[in-house]
């Protein structure tokens, strides 16, 4: 225990390691503030500081690079990505055909790019199967359109 007690900047050091080992495995820099956090904690224990001193500086570092180094880093891993939308985002502005006609205030089925998706209409009229639509909205899984 004595052991342990004189040489607290090994105990850091193995919390930062074992921090960043395990972002690895999210990405997302979460992680990586508390190993920074860890750090700041061994150069304060490395001073002869107090264990709670550490602890205080672990803390209060930690969320500093949660405030600060975070959103820096995650800005830096996102630079140049593509920032093509996907899935049913995808689906705005795309035409399609009706499937099974749409009821005024209710639903009916749109085919688009052979898949078949459940469909509301803006209008007060009802949109007869073979028509051409053109989605307008979403909620969910169910796609809001009007006539093309």
């Amino acid at each position: 225990m004595s052991y342990i007690a004189e040489n607290l900047w090994l105990f850091w050091t193995i919390v930062a390691v074992v921090c960043l080992v395990l972002e690895i495995s999210s990405g997302d820099f979460f992680i990586t503030c508390f190993a920074v956090g860890a750090l700041c904690g061994m150069g304060v224990s490395l001073a002869d500081a107090p264990f709670w001193v550490q602890v205080l500086a672990f803390a209060v570092f930690s969320v500093l690079s949660l405030r600060l180094l975070r959103p820096r880093l995650l800005k830096l891993l996102r630079r140049g990505a593509d920032s093509r939308v996907s899935n049913a985002d995808a689906l705005m502005g795309r035409i399609g055909e009706v499937s099974e006609t749409i009821k005024a205030g209710g639903y009916g089925r749109v085919k688009i790019d052979g898949d078949d998706w459940k469909a509301e209409t803006d209008g007060e009229e009802d949109i007869a199967t073979g028509e051409k639509v053109m989605v307008t909205g979403r909620e969910s899984i169910i796609i809001r359109v009007r006539r093309a």
